[in-house]
């Protein structure tokens, strides 16, 4: 054995070169250098009558009204999405035929006609009432006045979301393994028991993405509710812009709002998919915003050794 062979021997490393990284950086740093001198440069788009048109009444209102039919669709859609999904993964072939054609009808009509069709449906019953199936009437009234424009568009919503809900849902369930069913049935627990304990917490790890992209997706499908003349936030712009001409700024303030607010909500979803996440063994919750930020500075410095020993 040569004496040497226990010596340092100095080792030259060579970063790999990456030049289609920086091929690519390039040009999109070109593109949007391009974008933001347009946006700065073209008067048309009139930044001052947007910022003036950010905080009106008629923003504020449609915005209120937007969050609101956001909000009460989603917890129509999420509720009725549980009940849809159980339904469909009963055993009794009645009960999932119907969660079936619930899905099927809801999922194949467009939103768009839905919503129309219910402010329309005193056209099919100008009298709408309760009471006992085949018998006496308990309540009854006009159906003009009791779907009003607020009522036919959380139904649209809400009801054409728990449809979709249900198959996110669905999906949540049968991602649990069949082992905790079986283990809890051993234990004596009922089959509502199983479904409330055991199987829909672990499904929540499975639906919150999806539910998160529902929630943003319905934050912009409440704009379709202008089909019908509720004042949310478009209508409220689209009232403003119909007198006065501004067309491009009012709808540049009505896109910022919708940036900001689907900006909160998917910070919302990242913060629950790592509550709900905690408990997977099979992959670590996804690091906040700064830790990658202290990440990407920490492991980029370079921390090359100038020599090493030789293995022996």
């Amino acid at each position: 054995m040569s004496d040497d062979r226990g010596e340092a021997q100095e080792l030259r490393v060579v970063p790999v070169r990456h030049p289609g990284r920086w091929v690519a950086a390039a040009g999109i740093a070109v593109l949007a250098a391009m974008l933001v001198h347009t946006l700065i440069e073209n008067p048309r788009f009139e930044w001052h009558l947007v910022g003036d048109n950010l905080f009106t009444h008629h923003t504020v209102v449609g915005l209120g009204h937007t969050l609101e039919l956001t909000f009460i669709a989603m917890a129509i859609g999420i509720g009725g999405g549980v009940i849809l999904a159980v339904m469909r993964l009963s055993p009794n072939p009645i009960v999932s035929s119907a969660s079936s054609a619930y899905i099927w009808f809801f999922r194949g009509t467009p939103v768009y006609v839905q919503i129309i069709f219910w402010f329309n449906l005193s056209a099919l019953f100008p009298r709408l009432s309760i009471g006992i199936p085949f018998g006496p009437e308990i309540m009854h009234g006009s159906a003009n006045t009791i779907i009003t424009t607020f009522t036919a568009a959380i139904l649209a919503l809400g009801l054409n979301e728990a449809a979709y809900m249900a198959e996110i849902v669905r999906a949540g369930i049968v991602s649990v393994d069949e082992g905790q069913t079986e283990a809890a049935s051993a234990l004596g627990l009922t089959r509502s028991q199983t479904m409330r304990r055991i199987v829909l917490p672990q499904a929540m790890r499975v639906v919150v993405p999806p539910t998160g992209n529902e929630t943003i997706s319905m934050l912009k499908t409440t704009a379709l509710v202008s089909v019908i003349s509720y004042t949310e936030l478009l209508q409220s712009v689209k009232d403003v812009y119909v007198s006065n001409y501004q067309t491009i700024p009012l709808l540049i303030a009505a896109s910022l709002w919708y940036l900001f607010m689907t900006s909160v909500l998917t910070v919302g979803q990242f913060y629950l998919e790592r509550y709900f996440g905690r408990g997977s063994s099979a992959s670590q919750p996804p690091p906040t915003l700064p830790q990658r930020l202290f990440r990407a500075l920490r492991y980029n410095r370079p921390h090359l050794p100038r020599n090493r020993e030789a293995a022996v």
